[in-house]
């Protein structure tokens, strides 16, 4: 059970999850580090150090590009205009591949679609379908060794050959000079940076589904040209994962992203800035992750210090309509909803 007793947050565990009866109190805003412009632009250099290695985002990086392509899985999308594909390749040949789907009358905007562990992004073909109908253009993305993105075979020293296929063995590539973290995120900065130089879209909007709704959260935090982000089933902070299903795979966990910015911290940085939104839809009855309403622990704590700081918006809906771990139609219509406000 979940209780909030004056600005404290109280978790408590009962006889039914084996273990003794015990109560945390957790000041949920003593682990807020984000309040203001400079502990925010702080924390936002620190995670580009970690990731990069260096003190600014990646400014250009060589992408192979197709364009035009015809991928007959797709050949039923109502509005679309044309396809190209995007091969972004990075270290232990690790790589990226990326269909960008064009409509037929382009309204300007652009949606990152991100599909999580379930697949590549051909899984979330009617999310993609969806806002195409709407004349966005959407550019999609899978995990890393998800979907068509490689599966590559690494020597490492004292481990030996290893097939890179699970996140969590992504670990044994964590160095002082490299973060295997840069595999999730490095591919969205690198085609927004193409697509400032090639294109004139008047706005960058994301949205992701479990790892995705992840991927949609630090994305935003890091690269605030991410105007408007929508995480799917895609995070709690660490407090709340009481139950193995929410502890998720590597990037959900590793601790040395997690002791510079928590997920709290991720939360109001994604939110803030100049006509910024961040907003977390969960599913009441997700069969996966992030099921019920444990977010009431911490989603006015958020929305306050948002409103305490710059410009910017968040929100959290509870999608109560089915018992699946998918954007629904019902979370469509909230999301499109808050774009066209």
């Amino acid at each position: 059970a979940f209780v909030c007793i004056s600005g404290f947050f109280i978790l408590e565990q009962n006889e039914n999850n084996n273990s003794k009866n015990s109560i945390h109190e957790i000041d949920v805003n003593s682990l807020i580090h984000v309040t203001d412009k400079s502990s925010k632009l702080e924390i936002k250099n620190n995670l580009i150090n970690y990731i990069w290695k260096q003190n600014n985002l990646p400014e250009s990086k060589s992408i192979k590009i197709e364009n035009n392509i015809i991928d007959v899985r797709y050949n039923d999308l109502k509005n679309l205009n044309k396809i190209d594909k995007f091969l972004i390749e990075m270290e232990y040949d690790v790589n990226s591949i990326v269909y960008h789907f064009t409509p037929l009358s382009p309204n300007g905007k652009l949606i990152i679609y991100h599909q999580g562990h379930s697949g590549g992004f051909f899984e979330g073909k009617n999310i993609i379908e969806f806002f195409l109908e709407k004349n966005y253009s959407v550019v999609a993305f899978s995990m890393p060794l998800k979907g068509m993105n490689s599966q590559p075979v690494v020597d490492l020293s004292n481990i030996g050959k290893l097939k890179l296929e699970s996140h969590n063995q992504l670990e044994f590539l964590e160095s002082e000079s490299f973060s295997p973290i840069k595999f999730f995120v490095e591919p969205i900065v690198v085609v927004i940076n193409y697509f400032d130089n090639h294109y004139d879209f008047n706005s960058y909007y994301m949205v992701g589904i479990s790892g995705g709704g992840w991927t949609a959260t630090i994305a935003p935090a890091i690269d605030e040209r991410i105007t408007q982000s929508y995480s799917v089933a895609g995070s709690y902070p660490m407090f709340l994962r009481n139950s193995p299903e929410n502890v998720g795979d590597y990037e959900q966990h590793t601790s040395d992203l997690y002791e510079l910015a928590n997920y709290l911290d991720l939360y109001v940085m994604a939110s803030t800035g100049q006509d910024r939104k961040f907003i977390q839809i969960f599913n009441k009855y997700d069969p996966c992750c992030f099921s019920g309403t444990n977010f009431d622990a911490y989603e006015e704590n958020i929305k306050n210090t948002v409103n305490n700081m710059e410009t910017g918006y968040f929100d959290i809906f509870l999608d109560d309509t089915h018992k699946e771990h998918i954007i629904s139609e019902e979370s469509l219509e909230i999301i499109i909803s808050e774009m066209e406000k």
